[in-house]
């Protein structure tokens, strides 16, 4: 059965493939700046490498801390490579959860928050051409 006209599936097989650096540029940058809650013994996954990795989870429709954490373990080498985690070595469900969890729920908030704001004032001053003969 084809897909609805209003099914975004149709739309999303034309868009163009999106690599982890255009999807996810800056965000590291946006959260460099949040405090890590963590005692600095025994920390094996940057602060913002797991953020970032659970964010771009999100985005992609993983809301639980099982689903982000399958998610981190599901994506490419390529990917995770792209997010500075090593392939190998990939955080578990039970750290991204403790981590999220003793995060500053507002300066999360606000980083995350900046970030969207430079993402679509960048989208809209750079791809008008883009969308043209598009409706959204």
């Amino acid at each position: 059965m084809p897909a609805l006209p209003s099914s975004l599936i149709s739309s999303l097989s034309h868009a163009p493939a999106l690599t982890v650096p255009e999807t996810a540029g800056g965000l590291p940058e946006a959260l460099a700046g949040l405090p890590d809650p963590r005692a600095r013994r025994g920390v094996r996954h940057q602060l913002t490498v797991v953020v970032t990795a659970a964010v771009c989870a999100v985005v992609a429709g993983y809301r639980s801390y099982a689903a982000i954490a399958q998610w981190v373990a599901d994506v490419p080498a390529t990917t995770a490579l792209a997010l500075g985690m090593t392939p190998d070595r990939r955080p578990p469900e039970a750290m991204i959860r403790r981590l999220l969890q003793a995060m500053d729920r507002q300066l999360l908030t606000a980083a995350i928050g900046v970030w969207l704001a430079s993402r679509a004032t960048t989208a809209a001053s750079t791809t008008p051409q883009a969308i043209a003969g598009r409706r959204c």
